[in-house]
């Protein structure tokens, strides 16, 4: 196991990653179930930080799997057999969502930390095979090490130090890539990181749609509200189709490509938390949209539009940080979405908040697109 080259031509995801992000986003599903169940039962605060904790489970997992495989992805059944135990740690993460959200992280911390014990495996194989990489690779699998123990340890805890206590490790947790990387830098591939979260976009945006999906068929079933929630599922995906359009619509590897240093990579990839958490929270927003259409919860109007706008209008200002940000050539579009942002927050006084939302974010992709053709006019007209 040797560093790959960084500058690799035609470096695309393989089946066996995506295989690994189709397991991981079981546990996604999970996570939104549960959090459209507290919502619609009015556990808003516990249940949006049971949503955080859970998700950060998953997503430090699926972050340290798809860097690493970006530099050293040897693709040999040693390498293979790793990526299944990781799998098995996720899917042990999913079966412990419904647990967690009760206050019960047990089942949770055995699939995560099996997850990250096959991580500290990976590295110790890396430090092996890669002498120009060695303390780095031994960095990360002590670092790794370290505080998987800690997550064991904080099982025993009294409740009263439960939160407190989590977001401690998850410091420390996301403080271990930047230390290791101190004593060298691994070899990852910009454009096949933009495509491993591009693609992982994609899946937790198709999970959105099916949740949203599933919970219109089931509204249905009783054969009233049949137009509302017709209107509803379509305003619902054209949600989901202008946020794939928007997130798509600058390349992701020419931000990290563009100012290359631990400093943008590390602001790109943990940024891209609340890109994947806000795009799950939206199909927990529709269904949470569907229980107030057809009387299902006690929800007023405005609660129940807020799941939905809320995520939308951190997605979009995700994007904008992260793809595109304030200081972009472009004024249309380094304007337009923190603006979009503050009208989606605004739609949800409106009587129907999920079909503004659905105008507004078909409003910034039609900006977006204009802008670029103009961009593009100007920069032909110039010689660019």
């Amino acid at each position: 196991m040797v560093s790959r080259d960084s500058g690799e031509s035609h470096r695309a995801s393989t089946p066996l990653e995506l295989l690994f992000d189709l397991c991981f986003v079981v546990a996604v599903a999970q996570a939104a179930v549960e959090l459209h169940h507290a919502l619609t039962e009015n556990h808003i605060g516990s249940g949006l930080l049971s949503f955080a904790m859970v998700f950060y489970a998953i997503w430090w997992g699926w972050l340290n799997f798809t860097w690493f495989a970006s530099a050293f992805d040897t693709d040999d059944v040693p390498y293979r057999l790793a990526t299944f135990v990781q799998i098995a740690g996720a899917l042990v993460v999913a079966a412990g969502v419904s647990q967690a959200f009760n206050g019960d992280f047990t089942v949770i911390v055995i699939g995560y930390v099996l997850m990250r014990l096959a991580m500290v495996g990976q590295w110790l194989r890396a430090a092996r095979g890669d002498s120009a990489i060695r303390k780095t690779a031994l960095r990360y699998a002590t670092g790794i090490a370290v505080v998987q123990v800690l997550w064991i340890a904080r099982l025993l805890l009294p409740d009263s130090l439960g939160l407190v206590s989590f977001f401690v490790l998850a410091i420390l947790e996301t403080s271990v890539p930047p230390i290791a990387e101190r004593a060298g830098t691994t070899a990852w591939h910009p454009e096949h990181i933009a495509e491993r979260y591009g693609l992982f976009t994609i899946i937790v945006l198709g999970e959105s749609i099916l949740s949203a999906t599933m919970a219109i068929k089931e509204g249905m079933t009783d054969g009233e509200h049949i137009g509302a929630l017709a209107s509803l599922a379509g305003a619902g995906l054209v949600i989901v189709f202008g946020m794939w359009w928007l997130y798509f619509g600058q390349p992701g590897h020419t931000r990290i490509t563009r100012r290359p240093g631990m400093r943008t990579s590390l602001s790109w990839g943990y940024g891209h938390y609340l890109i994947f958490a806000s795009a799950a929270a939206v199909g927990a927003g529709l269904e949470v949209a569907v229980d107030y259409d057809t009387d299902a919860t006690h929800l007023s109007g405005i609660v129940a539009a807020l799941p939905t706008t809320v995520a939308v209008a951190v997605f979009l200002l995700s994007v904008w940080l992260l793809h595109i940000g304030p200081t972009n050539e472009c004024r249309p579009i380094a304007i337009g979405f923190p603006v979009a942002a503050v009208l989606v927050l605004a739609a949800s006084f409106t009587p129907a908040p999920i079909h503004v939302t659905a105008v507004l974010v078909v409003g910034l992709v039609v900006t977006t697109v204009l802008a670029t053709r103009a961009s593009s006019g100007r920069n032909a007209v110039n010689g660019v």
